[in-house]
């Protein structure tokens, strides 16, 4: 034997960790990727199953749902009609495969019945608070953003964002009280969107540092929405965070329009109808809007259209073409790639 030991020296050890930390570098985006492909192909999986959702909907009683409900409860005389506030998400428990989760909602009484922001009907708060994992795409955070309701990343196309971001008769398939037919969507079901995504949000916050418009809203107390009154507001996610409940019908929750494209930079904005015209009381308190389509994969978001397909749609996309796929009676002839 010539006397050498056997081992391995601190230079050689330090080459191997050196080699097993380039591979990870190399691997961890790969799989981090890969994840996330699948998890967007789950959320799309969601929308498909909105879309099958609506469309047995539409064949049962021969219209879509509702947008948000709207009308007045004389045994609730201290709630406007526009507390009523049913979703479409919520309108169409009775079409989806964990429709077991939702038996025994009762939409026969508002969703508020009081002014308090947790005045839910006994029969009701048990099941509003449910977090239904159909309503969220497995990108986002996943879980609830409200103490009294179950979240959700899934809203009804409202249309372009017309006159300030209105919630009523607007160009799109869902508004307040909307009863849109398939007859209705002239500009055919495969070129009008359904259904988007869009993040859940943070709590209120004084702070204007704080505020991205990725989770973040700005207020303004007054409607019509203009571009002047959402940049002056010093007031964002008031009352509730965005996407705080599958069972509300406005703006914040499960409603959305083309006003703003995917992802866009600016900021959400929510107002509220605090001076009706005369004669209609029943729109005070309505909720306008201007909330873009958004999402945690990597440029763009998911859309249903009416017809039943998914479609990922660029940031980038052409806003003409965002805004067409909007309207169901637009009489565009452009329609998503």
């Amino acid at each position: 034997m010539n006397g050498r030991r056997c081992g391995v020296t601190l230079v050689e050890i330090l080459v191997v960790v050196a080699i097993l930390a380039a591979l990870v570098a190399i691997l961890l985006p790969a799989v981090q990727s890969a994840r996330e492909t699948t998890r967007r192909s789950r959320c799309a999986t969601n929308l498909r199953q909105l879309a099958l959702a609506l469309a047995s909907h539409e064949s049962a009683r021969r219209a879509y749902p509702v947008g948000s409900e709207s009308r007045s409860f004389p045994a609730y005389r201290r709630v406007t009609a526009q507390h009523c506030r049913w979703s479409t998400l919520a309108h169409l428990a009775p079409f989806y495969e964990e429709q077991a989760l939702l038996d025994g909602l009762d939409m026969s009484v508002p969703l508020y019945i009081d002014l308090r922001p947790d005045a839910i009907a006994p029969q009701n708060k048990p099941l509003v608070r449910i977090v239904v994992p159909l309503f969220l795409c497995p990108s986002d955070r996943g879980s609830a953003v409200s103490p009294i309701f179950g979240p959700t990343n899934y809203a009804a196309n409202a249309g372009s964002g017309r006159d300030g971001g209105a919630p009523f008769d607007t160009d799109g398939l869902f508004f307040i009280n909307s009863s849109t037919r398939v007859k209705d969507v002239t500009d055919g079901l495969s070129k009008t969107v359904a259904f988007s995504e869009s993040l859940l949000g943070d709590s209120a916050t004084t702070s204007r540092a704080a505020v991205t418009a990725t989770t973040a809203y700005a207020f303004v107390m007054g409607a019509p929405l203009t571009s002047q009154s959402c940049a002056a507001t010093a007031v964002w996610n008031f009352s509730d965070p965005r996407g705080f409940s599958w069972a509300n019908g406005e703006y914040r929750t499960t409603l959305y329009n083309h006003e703003r494209l995917p992802n866009d930079a600016t900021l959400d904005c929510i107002g509220v109808l605090t001076s009706p015209p005369a004669g209609r009381l029943d729109l005070l308190y309505a909720a306008y809007g201007w909330r873009a389509a958004r999402s945690r994969h990597v440029g763009g978001v998911n859309v249903a259209l009416a017809d039943g397909a998914v479609r990922f749609v660029e940031d980038g996309v052409d806003p003409a073409v965002w805004r067409a796929a909007a309207t169901r009676a637009g009489g565009e002839v452009l329609s998503l790639p």
